[in-house]
């Protein structure tokens, strides 16, 4: 009931479709958005850097819009599947506003800018596709330094052993989506930060 009531607060529709429908590249996961409870949780606690936010697998828009609107930041939504994108852009015409670009893109393929400083990921493909987006970003980060920000939730054990073990990233804050926590230890947002020195 809470998500329908959020959609509608922020003119989008981003409810799943009663049946999945698997991307045809298997490194790819299907669309799932993150529970607007998840993100409420979230936002009591963490903030974000400066700088935009990359929403890797957007889908629909839901995590996009809830941050332009709660944070008031700017935001890239980059998603593969040129259907859902279509639903993202009419959320975004009936949403109204020019801080938020929505990218027809694979993950790897999207360009990092010096402005991409907040990257969400709510596991939208394998670890191998996951590897070539951190490293995309390590790369933006020598090139314009900068503090970034990886944000992840319900995180695959594959991307917490790659960012502990291969990567300058650092686990500074977990979050616990309360209600179901305590069932599945899953349900949290774990997030992880490079710092300038």
């Amino acid at each position: 009931m809470k998500d329908y009531r959020y959609d509608k607060y922020l003119h989008i529709r981003t409810q799943p479709q009663k049946h999945l429908n698997y991307p045809d590249e298997l490194q790819y996961n299907p669309y799932e958005p993150t529970p607007y409870g998840a993100l409420e949780e979230l936002s009591r606690v963490y903030s974000p850097t400066n700088g935009y936010l990359v929403d890797y697998g957007c889908g629909k828009g839901r995590v996009s819009f809830y941050f332009h609107h709660y944070y008031k930041m700017k935001v890239k939504g980059v998603e593969m599947d040129e259907n859902i994108i279509e639903i993202a852009m009419d959320n975004h015409n009936r949403y109204g506003s020019d801080d938020i670009e929505l990218i027809c893109s694979l993950a790897e393929e999207y360009f990092v800018s010096k402005d991409d400083s907040n990257f969400y990921f709510f596991n939208p493909f394998t670890i191998h596709i996951f590897r070539k987006v951190i490293q995309n970003i390590l790369t933006s980060i020598e090139t314009h330094p900068r503090n970034v920000d990886i944000i992840m939730y319900y995180s695959h054990q594959e991307y917490i052993y790659f960012l502990d073990n291969s990567t300058p990233f650092e686990c500074v804050q977990e979050v616990p989506y309360s209600i179901l926590y305590e069932n599945n230890p899953d349900e949290r947002f774990l997030i992880y930060r490079f710092s300038r020195k």
